[in-house]
């Protein structure tokens, strides 16, 4: 596997140069961009096992940081994102944390809370939470086919994730054996799980992605 890539969009030139050759000088590949499209059409070619992080300007003419972050969760773009900017913004700094941002750092950027920032961007537990657009896909499907769960189809569901028998979930619910496997029969249908495994994995696939939109 190739070094960790960074990219940076940021309209102005002369802080991208500078910035890229320091960090290539660290050891990253680095690609920057003073355009969102350009960087759009190499973002969608980084597949999931490479390293890679976003440097993201969150003050420019054309178009707003906040907004290009809007874009990339269109069209299923899943880097993690670094706000930058000259203003410390705080209530600007809290919108772009909301939006998923990991942090906020403000120019002149400091090396040493710059290499921290991308250390935590580019370290296996923040770059194993990224999925790739066919996955979110399929999260989104089981979604919907979660939400179409009645209410005692969604506690069975729920049990079952826990590792709750049938028997312990008759108890629970005060009801009989029989009936929690009628519900835990139509949750898996619906939820086209093959068993209750793949119905565990499909519900926290679920749970995973709405904590990390």
């Amino acid at each position: 596997m190739s070094n960790p890539q960074v990219f940076i969009l940021d309209d102005n030139e002369e802080f991208r140069s500078s910035t890229a050759f320091l960090l290539e000088a660290m050891g990253y590949d680095v690609q920057h961009f003073g355009d969102h499209q350009p960087l759009f059409e190499s973002l969608s070619q980084v597949p999931k096992e490479q390293s890679a992080c976003l440097l993201l300007d969150i003050r420019m003419p054309e178009i707003s940081g906040l907004d290009v972050h809007d874009l990339l969760a269109e069209q299923g773009i899943d880097l993690p994102v670094v706000y930058m900017t000259a203003h410390g913004d705080v209530p600007l700094a809290v919108t772009a944390m909301k939006k998923g941002a990991l942090t906020f750092l403000e120019k002149p950027l400091d090396d040493e809370e710059l290499e921290a920032a991308l250390n935590h961007a580019l370290s296996d537990v923040v770059q194993s939470r990224r999925i790739s657009p066919e996955e979110r896909e399929a999260v989104a499907a089981a979604r919907e086919r979660l939400a179409s769960l009645t209410s005692r189809e969604r506690q069975i569901a729920d049990a079952i994730t826990n590792n709750f028998s049938n028997k312990q979930i008759a108890e629970q619910f005060n009801i009989s054996v029989k009936t929690v496997e009628l519900h835990r029969s139509r949750a898996l249908h619906k939820m086209q799980a093959k068993n209750a495994a793949h119905l565990v994995k499909l519900m926290m696939a679920c749970e995973q992605e709405q904590a990390n939109p």
